[in-house]
């Protein structure tokens, strides 16, 4: 049987958890991922991951945050100043907002909290910080 190495292309479905058990994301009812084994279009866990699977293979991996999104950046979090968000604009935190930096590039950003003065935006990938746990079924190899 073939194993996936570097440089394959490959399709697998997976479901990705939390350590507490919530689902993140999964390919369940959606076609499976397709990607280059080690070409980067993956997290660098995901991409270990699926190393040396035979199609038809299911396994689940724990990915700990460095080999994922990261561990959260204390430099990524922004205070914003109240003042420049539109009076009709009803902020909430949690909420999911996109500015534009200096180059009018887009960044996501969630709304930690908000103050008299600031609202404090939090650009990190939302899975930053976190293990994140995959069961992948390898569906093909080429």
């Amino acid at each position: 049987m073939k194993k996936a190495k570097n440089g394959d292309n490959v399709k697998v479905h997976y479901h990705g958890k939390l350590t507490d058990g919530s689902t993140f994301d999964s390919s369940k009812g959606r076609e499976p991922l397709e990607f280059t084994v080690g070409a980067g279009m993956m997290i660098k866990g995901f991409d270990k991951g699926v190393l040396d699977m035979e199609v038809g293979e299911v396994k689940t991996i724990n990915i700990p945050a460095h080999e994922a999104y990261g561990e959260k950046d204390e430099t990524a979090i922004i205070n914003f100043p109240k003042s420049n968000v539109p009076d009709d604009m009803k902020l909430e935190p949690g909420m999911q907002l996109q500015l534009r930096d200096q180059n009018g590039h887009p960044i996501n950003v969630v709304v930690e909290s908000i103050g008299d003065d600031f609202i404090v935006l939090d650009a990190n990938h939302p899975l930053a910080g976190k293990e994140l746990i995959f069961e992948i079924e390898m569906v093909e190899i080429n």
